[in-house]
């Protein structure tokens, strides 16, 4: 990504905001079992406690960078509709003449769009790109291309 504030896709925001919350369940359920005791009985006790206590930080230093990565996504705003970015909804006609529309996205999920990610080859050769441009990229199969037919903001 460019290293500023970066926008997120819809589909980023939507999975940043699940997991985010599904980080803080998991948190105050293995928060919970902590005892806050000193004396923690014999030794497997101990190593046991010490493994929760580790999962905690673990899923802190997770929340931070959820939490951080959507105050990011506020101070950048919405996704470019000039210039292919995070967040962007790209209308594309490959090589064989089929037309997709396409969002590139930080997470790599199916739901109503295609999602690439932006470091995926397509979603690298898109990022920076504008319509009427045609982007060269690898493939399995080998190289191709695809047209950028619209870029629009996010879906």
């Amino acid at each position: 990504m460019s290293g500023g504030p970066e926008p997120i896709s819809t589909e980023g925001l939507r999975a940043v905001r699940e997991e985010l919350a599904q980080l803080r369940v998991e948190r105050g359920e293995v928060a919970a079992t902590l005892s806050g005791e000193e004396p923690v009985g014999d030794r497997a006790d101990a190593a046991d406690e010490l493994q929760r206590a580790s999962e905690v930080a673990r899923l802190d230093r997770r929340i931070a960078e959820l939490e951080e990565r959507l105050r990011e996504a506020e101070r950048a705003g919405a996704p470019s509709t000039d210039v292919i970015g995070v967040g962007s909804t790209v209308t594309v006609r490959f090589a064989d003449g089929e037309e997709e529309v396409v969002e590139i996205s930080e997470v790599a999920e199916e739901r109503e769009l295609t999602l690439v990610t932006y470091d995926s080859p397509l979603g690298k050769a898109l990022l920076g790109r504008h319509a009427g441009e045609t982007v060269n990229y690898e493939t399995p199969g080998g190289a191709t291309s695809a047209e950028v037919l619209a870029v629009g903001g996010t879906a």
